[in-house]
């Protein structure tokens, strides 16, 4: 019926107040496998949803290489993520779902991520601002790959982009795949295997009896509901699961052996896959956002993003608790109706007034605001990796403690006679006070190895009174390649690897800046504040957040950590 939608999962805004929001009242229409022809004669397929009335309305693009006909499909899956459709035709909006080139029907060969891809996304915007149904104003919707798009788009300037709401964002394709010089495997080889297995299958399967079924009982109400709190974890075991089934390897298996095996630093492949540099291009308004918890993909690149867009004049950015943002994405819709009523409708929502940054605090569990990234408020606090375990200002006194790494999958069968740990933990005491923690962190690391190269593992935690720990953020990076840009020298700076490696000096202690992903927390009177260490995740035992495990590097070392390394965490003044 016109007018009517189901409740969506998740939270539907920062914590606020809209106004003269558009109301549901268009029943829907679609348009399926519709051609949409690239400069170059490629032909990109995708399905228009739209008002079912006479009129013009303002069109949201929503492009990926997932397939389009899934994303109403109401699973908790990792691919669904182009945004409730009825949410926006019922109010007035034309939500168009595309295919990128080489996927689920559309022409060409995928590229990941690749310069071709952005021209695409241009034309793309622009034929759908000329489209008899639209009113020429066009703006972007989707997370994660979605959010992609977006700003892929937005770096080439197409003249009809009139804003973008690019939640849970990746600007830059090698920090997507490796984590400071650490390929991120568990995620990189079975991404690219899901794309292969979808992208060959055709509407027979996509659009059949079997699927549409599935989509009814998906979308019934009390079973819906429940995917409120499906996580990443969930997620990434998925992928494992469709790895194990056959798909034609071109071109999935080139573009992993570019990523995994040809190019494992940062070199011209890998540049053109980086949007960092281009986005001082972007005059458009920009929404960012993410979820606290989505720390080994999408949130180093959120901040990043951020400060690639301090020239724009109208940049906003929601941070998200617990569950912001999960599978099938309809969570922000509220936010995003708001930004796009302003901008596309130009209605006087409020959504670009107060503070331009609004993030949730975890133990807090309350909405804040702050004009800047980081917060200018929030100080860094050093504490020492005490030789005793202990994590405090004060080093007690100085010494050192050591863990062994086994290579080469060595790890799993340790003898047990061996002293050496696997990982070391510091713990603080109790703390006296709520500690707000919010903004930019850092790990200096002074330590040895006795191998040319080893892996540095990082995970923040808290710790409860009753003893129930809590991944909070972590960092990763590869020893050979320490070499930072000195130049960002305060404490918290981005820490910018090198280009090539350089091996580590045997037994000689070496200072490393190990950023940890920027994230915020309130450590409750009575918790502890924990950091565990370790050079390799592969074992289940390590923590890994959202289950992000890495490649081995590969050497057996003893890794001897010296007393004078210390965290930078910034607390926030009360």
């Amino acid at each position: 019926m016109p007018g009517t939608t189901r409740p969506l999962n998740g939270p539907q805004t920062t914590g606020r107040e809209y106004r003269n929001l558009s109301e549901p009242r268009y029943a829907s229409r679609s348009d399926i496998n519709v051609t949409v022809t690239m400069r170059d004669g490629t032909p990109l397929l995708a399905d228009i949803h739209r008002p079912d009335s006479d009129g013009r309305f303002p069109a949201l693009v929503a492009a990926s290489p997932y397939p389009r006909q899934m994303q109403d499909l109401g699973a908790p899956a990792g691919f669904i993520e182009a945004g409730a459709t009825e949410f926006w035709v019922a109010r007035g909006y034309v939500h168009v779902i595309a295919n990128l080139r080489g996927t689920c029907g559309s022409g060409g060969t995928y590229g990941f991520f690749d310069a071709q891809e952005r021209r695409d996304m241009y034309d793309l915007v622009e034929w759908v601002a000329a489209q008899p149904w639209c009113d020429g104003s066009v703006g972007m919707i989707g997370i994660s790959y979605f959010a992609m798009t977006q700003l892929e788009a937005a770096v080439e300037r197409p003249p009809h982009l009139k804003a973008i709401f690019p939640l849970a964002v990746s600007a830059d394709g090698y920090e997507a795949a490796n984590h400071h010089g650490l390929l991120s495997s568990s995620f990189v080889t079975p991404f690219l295997a899901m794309m292969g297995l979808t992208s060959e299958r055709s509407d027979k399967l996509w659009r059949s009896k079997a699927v549409g079924l599935a989509r009814r009982v998906l979308n019934t109400p009390r079973l819906h509901k429940k995917f409120a709190t499906m996580n990443g974890e969930s997620a990434v075991t998925m992928l494992r699961q469709l790895m194990r089934l056959p798909h034609n390897p071109h071109p999935w298996d080139e573009l992993w052996l570019e990523a995994v095996v040809n190019h494992p630093t940062r070199d011209q492949w890998w540049d053109e896959r980086n949007l960092l540099p281009l986005l001082k291009e972007i005059d458009i308004p920009v929404y960012l956002g993410c979820d606290w918890e989505n720390v080994p993909l999408h949130l180093t690149s959120t901040f990043a993003t951020w400060k690639g867009l301090s020239d724009n004049a109208c940049v906003r950015m929601g941070m998200l608790g617990k569950f912001g943002l999960t599978w099938p994405w309809e969570s922000m819709h509220t936010e995003a109706l708001a930004w796009y009523d302003h901008w596309l409708k130009g209605r006087d929502t409020g959504i670009t007034d107060g503070p331009p940054i609004r993030y949730f605090l975890p133990g807090a569990d309350e909405w804040r605001t702050a004009d800047s990234w980081p917060p200018s408020s929030a100080p860094h606090r050093e504490l020492a990796l005490r030789a005793d375990g202990g994590l405090s200002e004060d080093e007690g006194e100085p010494g050192s403690r050591e863990f062994m790494v086994l290579g080469a999958g060595l790890g799993r069968v340790k003898p047990s006679a061996i002293d050496p740990p696997s990982a070391l933990t510091w713990t603080s005491a109790p703390l006296s006070e709520d500690t707000d923690m919010i903004g930019d962190i850092e790990l200096r690391l002074v330590a040895s190895a006795t191998a040319i190269d080893t892996a540095w593992m990082a995970t923040l935690q808290d710790v409860a009174p009753d003893g129930e720990t809590t991944d909070v953020t972590a960092g990763w990076l590869r020893a050979s390649l320490r070499e930072v840009d000195e130049a960002a020298s305060r404490p918290g700076a981005p820490v910018l690897p090198c280009r090539n490696a350089q091996g580590v000096p045997i037994g000689e202690d070496v200072v490393y800046r190990i950023p940890l992903v920027p994230n915020a927390r309130r450590f409750g009177r009575g918790h502890r504040i924990q950091l565990v260490l370790t050079s390799d995740d592969q074992h289940p035992s390590a923590p890994a957040i959202m289950n992000f495990r890495h490649a081995s590097v590969g050497a057996s070392s003893l890794n001897t950590v010296r007393s004078s390394s210390r965290l930078l965490i910034p607390v926030l003044s009360q």
